[in-house]
């Protein structure tokens, strides 16, 4: 029994995100069976998740699900389930891209993929969407280097983590991927819901664009101050049921997407600022697919924010302002007959291993 001999586990921090990495093969196929004990595993339900590996938040209550890939495109496929923290649920309606920069070096840990002598490619699909990303990162003796040496062009730092590390690259296929199936999702680049400007956007993550001056805020607050207005929430939760609608993805009242994101003209000499939703919680930074969705939203003339932005030169990256600081990001699009194509999207981030060993779930009540 798991409870008793526990279950191989892989604790990671991967970009501004932690989660449990797991070998598909270490759980159970059913996807309830799975789904349950993941819920014992983290700790959920409860606010604390005391008594599971969560880390009271939904940026640490995350799960990444790895095995070899049987697509010719891609080495490893790679599963991320959001799990609930005071709410019992998990989920497979989006990516995640912090947890896909821990994804490549978890795979080398594994065997899955053997590493090169200096530097590793593995290529990845990611299930939830079907879309694929290369993660490039040092191997310096056919070993992950996490912490930055020579090999890997020395440490770097990233906003909303401590310290520096060895940097990871993620490249993605042109677009970053989308769960509704276009970049814009509603067909327009800018819609109104009750009296509020929108942009739908899906460049890898469902998300609704919205100016925070319009929603009375100034987009600069903290976190913790955004989570405390009742008022903002209800309003927030009206619109997101609304634009979910129009981007043809049904009734999200209980699901983690699409995320909603205020903007404001920068102010620390980047492209953008921003305040992200999770849609409840407030992201202390801002997730890889979010910051890249963000960016091509802003990016395509007419859409909500377009007008706040200060836009790089082409081939210059689109710096996202966030709470902690700001996400460089690179983003290539270019109008079409039928809207706005992406050619390219590539994102720097940094993980860790932190743990290595078996996870032992609690007991079923």
């Amino acid at each position: 029994m798991p409870g008793s001999v526990g279950i191989p586990c892989l604790l990671m921090r991967g970009g501004t995100s932690k989660g449990a990495f797991f070998l598909a093969s270490d759980l159970p196929a059913d996807p309830g069976e799975r789904d349950d004990l993941l819920l014992r595993i983290m700790g959920t339900p409860d606010p604390r998740q005391v008594d599971g590996l969560g880390g009271a938040h939904p940026l640490t209550s995350k799960v990444a699900v790895i095995s070899p890939s049987a697509e010719a495109a891609a080495d490893v496929d790679y599963l991320f389930l959001q799990v609930g923290v005071d709410t019992a649920f998990v989920t497979d309606r989006q990516n995640c891209g912090n947890i896909l920069a821990a994804v490549g070096p978890f795979a080398v840990e594994r065997g899955l993929v053997g590493a090169s002598e200096t530097q590793t490619d593995v290529r990845i699909r990611m299930v939830n969407t079907g879309s694929l990303a290369t993660a490039r990162f040092a191997t310096p003796g056919g070993v992950v280097d996490y912490d930055g040496g020579p090999e890997a062009g020395g440490a770097v730092a990233i906003d909303g983590v401590p310290g520096r590390a060895a940097p990871i690259r993620l490249n993605f296929e042109g677009t970053a991927g989308s769960s509704t199936g276009a970049l814009f999702p509603s067909g327009q680049v800018c819609d109104r819901v009750d009296g509020v400007d929108i942009t739908c956007v899906d460049n890898g993550m469902p998300t609704v664009l919205m100016r925070a001056a319009d929603l009375g805020t100034t987009g600069y607050e903290d976190p913790a101050d955004l989570e405390a207005d009742e008022g903002l929430a209800a309003r927030l939760a009206g619109l997101r049921l609304a634009a979910a609608e129009l981007m043809g993805m049904g009734d999200v009242s209980g699901a983690t997407v699409p995320k909603l994101v205020l903007l404001a003209p920068p102010r620390a000499g980047g492209s953008i600022a921003t305040r992200s939703f999770l849609p409840v919680r407030v992201h202390t930074s801002i997730g890889v697919l979010g910051a890249l969705t963000v960016a091509a939203g802003i990016m395509a003339e007419g859409s909500v924010g377009h007008d706040l932005a200060t836009l790089p030169p082409p081939g210059e990256a689109f710096r996202v302002e966030h709470p902690t600081g700001h996400f460089d990001v690179e983003v290539a699009m270019h109008p079409t007959a039928e809207g706005y194509t992406v050619t390219r999207s590539t994102a720097l981030r940094t993980a860790r291993k932190i743990f290595d060993g078996r996870v032992f779930p609690r007991p079923r009540r």
